[in-house]
């Protein structure tokens, strides 16, 4: 009986789901809010376990379910300013550890699993890098300072990848076409089967043009534009729309891209 209860409720969420995701002013009502809210830095104003994360609570919902889901044993991400990103990530990790630790009736030891996040930033600062290593989740994360597009630090990254078995990718540095054109050209390929690549900041394609008159990236050339020219030529990773149908609010449309089974 529970389990058709719960197999309704998963049934009528997805037919849900499905509605809001074809109706336009859903979506632009996420896409106004984002508008609306910037001058405010709203995505500036929340933290994961004590160290500010510059997202949207939505997506990190997301990345949370994400993380669950996939269980992967490595996450590499781009861009880590202030590092509540790769502790957001690394905790959900250490989550999965330890749930495993309980359904195998073993005793956890923190820092003999092997699940892993890689942050990669062209420029750590130093008063950031020490706050993420003196987290207690420390121990999970490993930060390369270096363009994330540099075959030095491309080099470096892919060989910390090397023996793990479940790889998600997030990228999340600089916005321009070209950056993220490379940058998918230089990591998506470590995403596994059935993971994701997940490329935020989508949505300054969708925003005003001149949304951001100090940086470098505009409609026409920012992550969204690199993504539908990264599509074509690999078939094997697809939008999963299912997700931004979902969230509504969120700065990654046709950013959740997964890797085909």
């Amino acid at each position: 009986m529970a389990e058709d209860l719960h197999a309704q409720f998963a049934a009528e969420r997805q037919r849900d789901i499905a509605a809001q995701g074809q109706d336009p002013a859903m979506h632009q009502l996420g896409v106004d809010f984002v508008v609306r809210t910037q001058s405010y830095k709203y995505t500036y104003n929340f933290s994961a376990l004590g160290r500010p994360i510059i997202q949207l609570p939505q997506d990190m919902v997301a990345m949370q379910e994400l993380i669950w889901q996939i269980k992967p044993d490595l996450i590499i991400e781009t861009g880590i300013a202030h590092g509540g990103s790769l502790i957001l990530s690394a905790s959900v990790l250490a989550l999965i550890d330890y749930c495993e630790a309980v359904e195998q009736g073993t005793v956890l030891d923190p820092k003999a699993s092997k699940r892993h996040v890689i942050g990669i930033d062209i420029d750590i600062r130093a008063h950031n890098r020490a706050a993420v290593e003196a987290h207690p989740l420390a121990h999970k994360i490993t930060m390369v300072q270096g363009s994330s597009i540099a075959a030095e630090t491309v080099a470096k990254v892919r060989q910390l990848a090397q023996g793990y078995k479940t790889v998600l990718v997030c990228l999340d540095s600089n916005h321009t076409h070209a950056h993220v054109l490379d940058e998918l050209n230089a990591y998506a390929d470590l995403v596994t089967p059935g993971s994701y690549c997940v490329v935020f900041d989508t949505i300054v394609e969708d925003m005003p043009v001149g949304s951001y008159p100090d940086r470098p990236w505009d409609i026409g050339d920012n992550p969204k534009t690199a993504v539908h020219a990264f599509l074509p030529q690999h078939p094997e990773f697809s939008i999963d729309r299912s997700i931004q149908d979902k969230l509504l609010l969120t700065v990654a449309p046709d950013g959740y891209l997964k890797r085909a089974l």
